[in-house]
């Protein structure tokens, strides 16, 4: 059976080390207008800051950036990768709790929460700052459960 045309300038682009992308290859998309970028960075930007949500409303810092992420994910393409750091981040500073609240028996347990919170009020900061300038930031410290780097 002979390859088709189609079939025969995917595998010459492949052999010369070009990837052809079609359209059920799993890519993330990004905004290509000028307004779906300004819509991106201000979501992205409502994302990060969203996690601080907690300091209003208890538990506001956990459920507010996942109802933002998941009623925007599909209006908002390029939003899933500040969704990871987000979740990343919610993941990482949820353990560091308790081991803090662990290592309370000690007593550094409690210098410990304290820089957490701190921490927890910073990074949130400093990734909307960088998301609104249309840069996706790992937090430091975040633990990698999702995303990709």
């Amino acid at each position: 059976m002979r390859p088709t045309s189609s079939e025969s300038t995917t595998s010459a682009s492949r052999q010369q080390g070009r990837q052809v992308m079609s359209e059920y290859d799993p890519i993330e998309s990004t905004p290509t207008s000028p307004e779906a970028e300004k819509e991106l960075r201000l979501w992205a930007t409502i994302l990060h800051l969203s996690l601080l949500a907690g300091l209003v409303i208890p538990f506001g810092g956990l459920l507010v950036p996942v109802v933002i992420y998941f009623v925007k994910k599909d209006d908002v393409p390029g939003l899933e990768p500040h969704w990871h750091v987000v979740l990343n981040w919610l993941l990482s500073a949820l353990i560091y709790a308790v081991i803090c609240f662990v290592l309370m028996i000690l007593l550094i347990g409690f210098i410990l929460i304290w820089a957490l919170g701190l921490l927890a009020l910073i990074f949130p900061i400093i990734g909307a700052i960088k998301a609104n300038d249309g840069e996706v930031w790992s937090y430091p410290l975040s633990i990698r459960f999702f995303g990709r780097e």
